[in-house]
């Protein structure tokens, strides 16, 4: 399809664009995803007791995106090759990447859940009601530590070192400016040993990745032990 008037503010989605498809965005909702509360309540305490945090952040449930779209075409038999269309397009991936222009420099990992469409005979127009399942935070682009300046945000990103030479022994800081703890992929030119918050890490020759392995919010400071290069790539995640 293609359309006279331009378009900007939409998504990108499994390759294509809501613009390629004269899709002119009337309203979108983002809001915060539901934590997982564990609570416990004590007969005769006042309150209760909450544990959400024991592992030093807040965990939550996938969130919900949704976006009023309309689409002009008045051609009757036309609108209805648009619905098809589109409904195929955005219900056939599962979860991949949506960027989504109001947070651009971000994706989400997202899956289509529903699309609702209304035919507005009158007006000539297809009301598109697009809703997502998505990951609870936004994803970062670029990794962290890049030294893209046209890039760089003052006021959400940190310019900071990911790759060092380790000479036997070396102290380190990696910063998490997120808002949730993340799992670095470890590339080390030989097998290292990592001492993190008094707990001792393998890590071995080439490219890796452990669950047991996070960086919190905040400051990361660690001991590397071993003689080589290693680097950490890891992507910041905010709400």
């Amino acid at each position: 399809m293609s359309y006279p008037f331009d378009i900007r503010e939409g998504f990108k989605f499994d390759g294509k664009h809501t613009k390629e498809f004269g899709m002119s965005l009337q309203s979108r909702s983002a809001p915060t995803p539901e934590e997982k509360s564990i609570t416990e309540e004590v007969p005769f305490m006042q309150g209760i007791y909450d544990f959400s945090t024991i592992l030093g952040e807040r965990f939550y449930r996938n969130r919900t995106l949704s976006y009023v779209f309309e689409v002009y075409e008045r051609n009757y038999d036309r609108r209805k090759v648009d619905e098809t269309v589109l409904k195929n397009w955005l219900m056939k991936p599962g979860y991949i990447p949506l960027y989504d222009d109001h947070d651009p420099g971000y994706y989400y990992q997202a899956k289509c859940t529903s699309v609702e469409i209304e035919d507005d005979h009158k007006a000539g127009r297809l009301i598109v009601d697009v809703s997502f399942d998505a990951y609870p935070f936004m994803i970062s682009i670029l990794p962290e530590g890049h030294d893209i300046w046209d890039e760089f945000n003052f006021e959400l990103d940190v310019s900071q070192l990911v790759e060092y030479t380790v000479n036997g022994s070396r102290e380190i800081n990696l910063l998490n400016v997120g808002s949730c703890s993340v799992v670095p992929t470890i590339t080390a030119s030989s097998p290292m040993e990592i001492i993190k918050e008094n707990t001792t890490y393998q890590v071995p020759s080439g490219e890796s990745k452990s669950e047991l392995f996070r960086l919190k919010i905040g400051e990361n400071p660690m001991t590397v032990n071993g003689n080589g290069t290693i680097k950490f790539t890891f992507y910041k995640e905010l709400m």
